[in-house]
């Protein structure tokens, strides 16, 4: 029953009354009991909705990166989407974890403690099989009951390389992670990160591959991400993520960057076209004669774009062009 009732419910409850239907006494200890709400101290829920639905955005944002990566980086039909976000005791994510398993402990830097990347073998073996040019579809009982080969692994460690570098995008309105694969594991009894009775917040992806389709957890455990867990609010998170104001240190990092970046700088002399047998006759010594004039003025390319005109020359016993001309954005390069 709602807090507010309609008139027709009033009118009801009225009736009720007046015919001893229903007793003044049974609502009464109704209320009394909706007061009191179970808790279990052998399984503490230390994450508040609030946090587990911002848990939720982020990895969100992960997914559709990872769908981007992965759809370029394996030639094929990829989906990635995130099935649930739900508060947990490790012990109980250990326990569901098949054998063997495909585990990747991940130091969680700055933050002082690891997380899991728990990767079903489907999945697995499927980015393998496309990374070596194969269509990603295999024998799924045969494969799931023998281990990884050495260069299984490492072909499975540079992939899952990059699917920890894409954490750091998503997580950067809250803090700015340095995520690094520690190492991978096979037996979950290898990978306890934390005591069995520990809380975590477990992340669930479904992955589609093909054909293949898969389930990849992100374990992360309560004592982890604690130092930020008040940041962790739709409300903040927003706020945050919303915010235009450039502010002038952000200005100036990123003035910093543009300026540290290297650009690819040429300049056409000019061009010909010859034959294929006049390529090959070519000696020391022989001209070649180009479309331009010698007082023409040569085009200089950044990055493949024309951007300015200039004359050939020397400065200090070297070989430079001179620029004379700056093309604006809107030159009509015809006249």
């Amino acid at each position: 029953m709602s807090d507010v009732l309609s008139q027709n419910e009033i009118d009801e409850l009225l009736a009720a009354l007046s015919t001893g239907e229903v007793d003044v006494k049974d609502i009464e200890e109704d209320k009394k009991e909706r007061k009191i709400r179970k808790y279990d101290f052998s399984r503490p829920d230390k994450f508040a909705k609030d946090q587990l639905r911002t848990l939720e955005i982020i990895h969100e944002n992960f997914s559709r990166l990872l769908n981007n990566f992965l759809s370029g980086y394996l030639r094929t039909f990829i989906e990635v989407e995130v099935i649930s976000v739900q508060s947990l005791i490790y012990t109980e994510f250990s326990n569901s974890i098949s054998n063997p398993a495909i585990l990747g402990i991940v130091d969680f830097a700055p933050f002082s403690g690891q997380i899991i990347l728990d990767v079903s073998s489907d999945i697995a073996y499927a980015m393998i099989e496309r990374v070596l040019g194969g269509t990603g579809k295999h024998n799924q009982p045969t494969k799931e009951t023998r281990t990884l080969t050495e260069i299984e692994m490492i072909l499975l460690r540079n992939i899952l390389i990059k699917f920890i570098n894409l954490l750091k995008e998503p997580w950067g309105n809250i803090v700015e992670l340095r995520p690094k694969l520690e190492n991978i594991e096979t037996n979950s009894q290898f990978a306890q990160i934390v005591s069995p009775a520990e809380s975590i917040a477990l992340v669930t992806f479904n992955i589609r591959i093909g054909d293949t389709e898969g389930m990849v957890n992100v374990c992360i455990p309560h004592f982890v991400i604690e130092p930020i867990l008040p940041s962790l609010s739709s409300r903040l998170w927003f706020a945050t993520s919303n915010r235009k104001d450039v502010t002038d240190e952000e200005r100036g990092a990123l003035e910093t960057g543009i300026s540290k970046s290297k650009i690819n700088l040429s300049a056409t002399v000019g061009g010909s076209s010859i034959t294929v047998s006049e390529l090959l006759n070519l000696q020391k010594g022989d001209v070649i004669l180009l479309n331009k004039k010698v007082d023409e003025s040569l085009e200089i390319f950044v990055e493949n774009k024309l951007k300015f005109y200039g004359k050939p020359g020397i400065k200090k016993k070297n070989v430079a062009i001179m620029i004379t001309d700056v093309i604006e954005e809107g030159d009509d390069l015809d006249d």
